[in-house]
């Protein structure tokens, strides 16, 4: 066995034995006579091994070369360009190709490009070697060499147009059709080049799940101009991750528009007796009273708003903090409720609160009055939404729970506490809603204002023991 034989042999790549010798001849040359065959043998070894990825999801912007296999999903058009100090212009076409990692943007360049058009077809599978490099909306990889493979099969789903549980880490061209279940507002941010960014975000559900959109700079305005409940269809959007999760963006290639389709999205809901503390979960109710919005300052001299709802389904009732922009939505005793991605944290008297905070979705559920909503499959729906999908049993009409509502919130006035006496010791605990001098703390009923040095921190709960001078709460301790 030759040194050439034999580091071929313990080489873990797919290139034949010929393409080996080529390398390793091609390797020697170029070293001008300084290393033997076997030196020149481990190099190309090892510049191989650099280059194999496992799959798409390795690919990386700083590597200087990746070989892989992938399927190809679709074709795009060729574009000519200007080179500069060139009469000849440069053509280049994008094609995307993905394997059961992900997804990558292939760029076929010149030759390449026309070949890539007149060639490849949509489902055909490539061994690709290019240059990985980070392009508009993402990784890209720019290609040198490229052939077909007959005799490797790749299970990935080619479509124009995806459903939310389709979607996988980065796709691009993605094109969906969804209800618009939330908006955000318009967000703007300074780019490294001194140029201004805007960022907004809606939340779209189809009957596979949910995704969170993100709009970014023309794109942004789209996010005010709808509405919950409208249908709409993403185009050409991106597939990234963040904090663990899939979102869709949408950039200047793509767009957002309403479209006339219907589109059934059913949220899947945990039962409000079956929550624990530290998860993050989707819970459906009726809302069975509303607090007035409040205001607070916040450490660094900005102004934040909470408002407090209580939700009931039919295993029981928990009290939910809307903070932020989520304070702002118009909800009251007996609208029906979903609400994604709430935390479940530990509330007043150790009962359980939910926070929908920015990362959460609440979706107003309108629903016929004279429609009983319960966990089998008559569940009442408005504009595609299907109201639960619990596993308890019947669930409160818009009409009765308003009812049940009224009366729950004049009992609950009845209980509420009086203001405690002058000079009265106390001991309170509650949720911070300012961390200011004083400290604001919260119940889910009434506030107390806190005279103390402690350090606390917005959300947290806490409590402090002391006595009451002048309406406050001076206190000794506050744990």
């Amino acid at each position: 066995m030759s040194d050439i034989e034999g580091v071929y042999e313990d080489l873990e790549a797919d290139v034949s034995l010929e393409e080996f010798r080529e390398a390793v001849e091609a390797k020697v040359e170029q070293m001008g006579g300084l290393a033997d065959e076997e030196t020149a043998a481990m190099l190309v070894a090892h510049e191989i091994g650099e280059s194999e990825v496992g799959g798409i999801a390795d690919i990386e912007p700083g590597m200087e070369e990746a070989k892989f296999v992938a399927k190809v999903v679709s074709i795009g058009d060729v574009r000519t360009f200007e080179r500069d100090g060139e009469d000849e212009d440069g053509r280049v076409v994008n094609v995307e190709v993905a394997d059961e990692t992900g997804s990558v943007r292939a760029a076929f360049w010149d030759d390449h490009a026309e070949a890539a058009v007149e060639e490849l077809e949509e489902g055909q599978v490539l061994r690709i070697k290019g240059r990985p490099k980070e392009g508009y909306s993402g990784v890209e990889v720019s290609v040198d060499e490229v052939e077909p493979d007959e005799d490797t099969e790749i299970d990935v789903q080619i479509s124009d147009t995806y459903t939310v549980e389709n979607l996988s880490l980065g796709l691009s061209n993605v094109n969906l059709v969804g209800l618009v279940l939330d908006t955000d507002s318009v967000r703007t941010f300074d780019r490294d080049d001194g140029s201004e960014g805007k960022v907004s975000n809606l939340v779209l559900g189809d009957s596979t799940g949910r995704v969170r959109v993100t709009l970014w700079d023309e794109q942004a305005d789209t996010a005010t101009e709808l509405e919950a409940g409208t249908t709409v269809e993403v185009i050409d959007g991106y597939v990234r991750e963040r904090d663990g999760t899939l979102e869709l963006h949408v950039g200047n290639r793509g767009a957002v528009e309403e479209v006339d389709a219907d589109v059934e999205y059913v949220p899947e809901s945990t039962p409000i007796e079956d929550l624990e503390i530290g998860q993050t979960v989707d819970i459906a109710g009726v809302v069975r009273s509303a607090d007035p919005k409040r205001t607070f300052d916040r450490d660094d001299g900005s102004e934040g708003q909470v408002r407090n709802v209580r939700v009931q389904d039919a295993t029981g009732d928990i009290r939910v903090a809307l903070w932020g922009e989520k304070a702002d939505i118009d909800v009251g005793p007996g609208d029906e409720l979903a609400l994604g991605d709430v935390e479940i944290q530990d509330g007043w008297q150790d009962d359980l609160e939910a926070s929908a905070g920015w990362q959460s979705t609440i979706t107003v559920l309108e629903s016929d009055s004279g429609t009983e909503a319960t966990s089998e499959d008559d569940g009442t729906e408005s504009a595609g939404l299907s109201a639960f999908s619990d596993d308890g049993g019947d669930v409160e009409t818009a009409d009765e729970s308003s009812t049940d509502a009224a009366t729950a919130a004049t009992a609950e006035a009845d209980d509420e506490p009086t203001d405690p006496d002058e000079g009265e010791e106390l001991e309170f605990t509650g949720v911070v809603v300012q961390a200011g001098d004083p400290v604001v703390l919260d119940d889910g009923e009434t506030t107390m204002s806190v005279v103390t040095d402690a350090d606390v921190g917005l959300g947290e709960e806490v409590t402090a023991r002391g006595v009451v001078r002048d309406g406050r709460l001076e206190a000794n301790d506050v744990f």
